[in-house]
């Protein structure tokens, strides 16, 4: 959770414990605390157990061991603060993010819109702007992007200044499906089966 970090239950959320070994709040006092990190978004890995995702204030980061510990995966990113964290729904290691150039710019760095994706975990990072708008400096929200369950995966995201971006092709090429709408807080996307 936002300003709490990552906690975790076992017994179906009866109680619950603090789970943020690895994890850095800079702007605490002690900047490797039990809790008080600042969660954006987490994501399971559908294919590998006990493999989560976690977009933070100034942070991406992995566990493999159900948040028992988590490793930064920021390197080759552009920047580390963000919003957005969506996890393929059904390839192991492939994940998306959205940077954004800090807490206090909370815009695209370099005013480039573009989403990341990994497909080895966070190893490594490819940037994926085809299609996304130059001299963009609308950000995407916790809640303005979704992945599909389509073969390849669609993925889809909306701004903070109305539009709304649509992918056939896990994030490789994107287009405007929408535009001139309010701050677009949330989005999300589900295959329809035809009649």
């Amino acid at each position: 959770m936002s300003t709490g970090g990552v906690y975790r239950s076992v017994d179906g959320g009866t109680s619950w414990e603090p789970r943020n070994k690895g994890i850095s709040a800079y702007f605490m006092p002690d900047p490797n605390p039990e809790f008080g990190q600042c969660v954006h978004k987490i994501a399971a890995d559908a294919a590998v157990e006990g493999r989560l995702y976690a977009q933070n204030h100034h942070g991406v980061y992995r566990t493999d061991d159900n948040a028992e510990t988590w490793t930064s995966i920021a390197d080759g990113l552009p920047a580390d603060f963000g919003f957005v964290m969506l996890t393929h729904p059904r390839r192991a290691g492939t994940a998306w993010v959205v940077p954004l150039k800090a807490d206090g710019e909370r815009i695209p760095p370099d005013g480039e819109l573009a989403v990341h994706r990994t497909d080895d975990a966070g190893s490594t990072w490819k940037r994926l702007a085809s299609g996304l708008p130059t001299g963009e400096y609308n950000s995407v929200l916790r809640d303005a992007a979704s992945v599909d369950t389509a073969e390849p995966a669609g993925v889809y995201f909306g701004t903070r200044g109305g539009a709304v971006y649509a992918s056939a092709d896990e994030g490789d090429t994107f287009t405007e499906v929408a535009s001139h709408l309010p701050d677009v807080l949330c989005v999300r996307a589900a295959v329809v089966a035809g009649a």
